[in-house]
């Protein structure tokens, strides 16, 4: 087994892979930048230990010797990534990580390249962003491959996790993003809003920039694609207002604000437990023919935790070519329905 990096280890969600990762038999190294938690964490289950921060990618580099891969846990991910990436490329070390932000795919996306010269696997988007929403485009793709337009669209049960919120925060400013014709479109805030049916009720949902928008184009070529995300009409009708004042969203202390109010823990046992996800997908071709999915999994917590895991093992295990991957072209479309809690519905 590969000597492999969990950084951000001191995170929640990152304390859930690890969990995992300890059951199957791995002994990673824990990594991150606050001395003191990872210190105790790593003495807590007899785990090596490497503290550093991301400031200089040929520190990230050194910090990396003997490492084969890291599962980069540490966000925001728009800053955090592309120092950790660089020392990944620098070092032959293969990169992953459970990201949702646009931008992030496309600079890994753009770094395609030299993973393949390097080796090296470079996949963000590990975890519910976007495994299942990736999956469930390729399925789609299979059963319609002259597709146009793909809708996907998610709700989250007990609300979006602390991530996917973050990610949320940080992206108001940009406003929202569609992909037309195979090119990503700048659009206001809650764009568009429509209804999904779950078990016979209307589901309320609006437009977000999430990041099928760039990884559904590259697994499945549909030129046209839009993502949802389920929100009562209050919520969407805010958002709406918020276009006006759109410039405003991305100050310091507003975006301080706004995140200060998320960040804490994540939820006990009993609350992840208890909620789970729907997700929904569409495809149509130019003449019109229509497939639909819906796809029910366990909260969002836990399928990164077991998604990312797994993908995690399966780099290390069968050494894959170097280069840019979304979950589908990784793990295969039906990866997903693999996953414990997973189950697809026509």
């Amino acid at each position: 087994m590969g000597s492999w990096m969990l950084y951000g280890a001191n995170g929640y969600t990152a304390g859930l892979m690890l969990e995992i990762a300890l059951k199957r038999g791995h002994r990673p190294v824990l990594a991150g930048r606050n001395r003191d938690a990872i210190e105790s964490l790593a003495r807590k289950h007899e785990l090596p230990a490497r503290i550093f921060d991301l400031e200089d990618p040929n520190t990230v580099s050194s910090a990396l010797n003997g490492i084969e891969a890291v599962m980069h846990c540490a966000g925001p991910f728009s800053a955090t990534s592309a120092p950790m990436l660089e020392g990944c490329l620098k070092s032959a070390v293969h990169y992953l990580d459970i990201t949702g932000e646009m931008e992030v795919f496309a600079h890994c996306h753009q770094r395609n390249q030299r993973a393949q010269e390097r080796g090296i696997v470079v996949m963000p988007g590990t975890g519910f962003d976007v495994v299942p929403t990736d999956c469930l485009a390729a399925m789609l793709k299979r059963d319609l491959p002259d597709a146009i337009e793909l809708v996907l669209a998610f709700e989250a049960g007990g609300g979006p996790s602390h991530g996917t919120a973050l990610t949320a925060v940080e992206g108001l400013s940009k406003g929202g993003r569609v992909r037309r014709d195979g090119q990503i479109v700048r659009v206001p805030l809650a764009y568009k809003t429509r209804t999904f049916d779950r078990d016979g009720e209307a589901r309320h949902a609006m437009t977000i920039p999430w990041g099928d928008v760039y990884t559904a184009y590259v697994s499945t070529g549909i030129p046209n694609v839009e993502v949802y995300m389920g929100v009562s009409p209050s919520t969407a009708a805010r958002l709406k207002k918020l276009n006006l004042i759109r410039p405003l969203l991305g100050l310091g202390l507003v975006q301080n604000f706004m995140k200060k109010k998320i960040r804490a823990g994540g939820p006990d046992d009993s609350q992840r437990g208890s909620s789970g996800c729907t997700i929904w997908g569409e495809v149509r071709n130019a003449a019109g023919a229509e497939v639909k999915k819906q796809l029910r999994t366990v909260n969002g917590y836990d399928l990164t935790a077991t998604a990312a895991m797994g993908i995690l093992d399966h780099v290390i295990a069968k050494r894959p070519a170097g280069g840019f991957y979304t979950a589908s072209q990784m793990m295969g479309a039906d990866y997903i329905l693999s996953l414990p809690g997973s189950t697809l519905h026509a």
